[in-house]
């Protein structure tokens, strides 16, 4: 710890630029967790889809979501994401589980449906690999 301290001390200006990215990291960590989507698990998936009849949209493409998907998930591919937004008008007072590959891609969707008046998104930690990994049944098209 002490070297550490003589560190920061000896090399102020590394240490300076270090807390200014740590502090920007975190104010922006914080501001997608509160006006972002918010996360769910497969577990709590389930559950809001058998409690609160939530609707699953899998935004992989076509070839991708026919290979495998959540069972009565909605395919709206993410290249496609903007123009279907009137066809998901019909969920708009449902809870809205986005689903993609990874978990990756999906913040940019839900942030498009977002601005279309969507309130109730949620987006699947770890996507459909989180969804297979966890030995979840998947059907095929």
């Amino acid at each position: 710890m002490n070297d550490f301290i003589q560190f920061a001390i000896n090399h102020w200006e590394l240490s300076g630029a270090w807390l200014v990215v740590a502090i920007l990291l975190l104010s922006l960590q914080i501001k997608i967790m509160a006006h972002g989507p918010k996360s769910v698990t497969t577990q709590m998936l389930t559950n809001y889809v058998n409690r609160d009849d939530a609707v699953v949209v899998d935004i992989r493409g076509q070839a991708d979501f026919n290979k495998g998907h959540i069972q009565g998930a909605v395919n709206v591919p993410l290249s496609k994401i903007k123009e279907s937004a009137k066809d998901l008008e019909k969920y708009k007072d449902r809870p809205i589980i986005m689903v993609c590959a990874n978990g990756i891609q999906v913040s940019g969707a839900c942030q498009t449906l977002q601005k279309a008046g969507f309130e109730r998104l949620h987006k699947l930690t770890g996507g459909m690999a989180s969804w297979v990994g966890d030995n979840l049944p998947v059907v095929k098209s």
